[in-house]
């Protein structure tokens, strides 16, 4: 049998993604975070998500999902 070949990470994000993916989560802020009685259902920051996530991939080094772009967002949030 043959080895299963070890699992690669991604690239980094570079600086164009990064850019793009804080202009387009601060243009939907308030839909996807907003708390209280008006919130987004999960279906519609899914689709918010996805959204971003067709506008990060034209400019990305390697196509992104959306987990990915969740994590960089909370890694830039952290900083």
């Amino acid at each position: 049998m043959a080895e299963d070949s070890p699992k690669r990470r991604k690239a980094n994000f570079n600086e164009a993604e990064t850019e793009v993916l804080i202009e387009q989560v601060l243009k939907h802020e308030q839909l996807l975070f907003a708390a209280g009685p008006g919130r987004a259902s999960a279906g519609q920051k899914r689709k918010v998500w996805e959204l971003i996530r067709h506008k990060v991939n034209p400019v990305a080094a390697c196509p992104r999902d959306v987990e990915d772009l969740k994590k960089r967002w909370r890694d830039l949030k952290r900083r």
